[in-house]
């Protein structure tokens, strides 16, 4: 197995590895260190059926719970992240975020397959949070070191969201998305929080998922979150991803936010996703 960094604030490219068979447990512990040290991992030209992202995502924890997305007929783990060529809806993730931050236990990594992938355009973003906890300035690190972000799913998958189904009929998603109230429910988080494996501290989430602070106003809220914003997803802490076909991603979401990007306009394009619940 050879495990090569990118030239980037994180991720690694693994190749020797055949994700089609059963791994022995050297080599998913290797993989595993490699996660932990580079967050994001790239596992290139694998032809993986279903049975094998299932396979591969029990390797490191449990499966995550998907609260708003139906799952694949094949499969009720894994969701299709969709696009179809002639769609005219807003970009699916085009923020900033962390996966379901809004759970009480959020999924610490997630897997994303390539299937249908476009010939330009639906790179990846993600963005080191361990690099933007370290490289804080004292100012702002005095004042977020002790929040509590309230995490919500309210403004995507509510009635009143993002990707609410109450839409003109030729402005429908191929995604199927769940609405529902339940994306209204609030859940705390310590905004900087330490990995649950290694300790290393980073800063947890963004706006969007974070509603607001407890120790805040709103209005408090609301100014600290855009400059956070701003400030996390700066261009030092960012690793670029471009996709290829029967290519598979897995990243940490304990140390990195990551986004969609379009560009891809007149093309389909289809990957699997899985979420990664910790070990109980």
């Amino acid at each position: 197995m050879q495990v090569s960094p990118k030239a980037a604030p994180c991720g690694a490219e693994i190749t020797d590895v055949d994700l089609t068979q059963q791994l022995l447990s050297e080599q998913v512990t290797e993989i595993r260190q490699a996660w932990l040290k580079h967050h994001v991992l790239v596992f290139p030209e694998q032809e993986l059926s279903v049975d094998d992202l299932v396979r591969f995502t029990l390797y490191f924890g449990n499966f995550g719970e998907d609260p708003f997305f139906n799952p694949i007929d094949a499969h009720k783990n894994i969701s299709a992240i969709r696009r179809d060529a002639d769609e005219k809806t807003s970009l699916f993730a085009e923020n900033w975020h962390t996966d379901w931050s809004f759970q009480p236990k959020p999924p610490i990594g997630t897997c994303l397959y390539g299937i249908t992938i476009p010939p330009q355009g639906g790179d990846t973003l993600f963005a080191n949070q361990h690099k933007a906890f370290d490289e804080l300035p004292l100012e702002l690190k005095d004042r977020i070191e002790n929040l509590t972000a309230v995490h919500s799913a309210a403004s995507g998958y509510s009635p009143d969201g993002i990707y609410s189904e109450d839409k003109a009929e030729n402005d429908r998603r191929s995604m199927d998305i769940i609405i529902s109230d339940e994306a209204q429910r609030t859940h705390n988080h310590p905004l900087i929080r330490p990995h649950t494996e290694t300790g290393i501290p980073a800063i947890y989430s963004t706006a969007g998922y974070i509603e607001r602070f407890e120790e805040l106003s709103e209005k408090e809220s609301k100014e600290l979150l855009k400059e956070l914003y701003h400030y996390q997803s700066s261009e030092q802490f960012i690793y670029r991803h471009q996709w290829l076909p029967n290519m598979l991603v897995m990243w940490d979401n304990r140390s990195v936010l990551h986004k969609a990007t379009g560009g891809y306009a007149g093309f389909d394009r289809l990957l699997y996703r899985t979420t990664i619940s910790q070990f109980d």
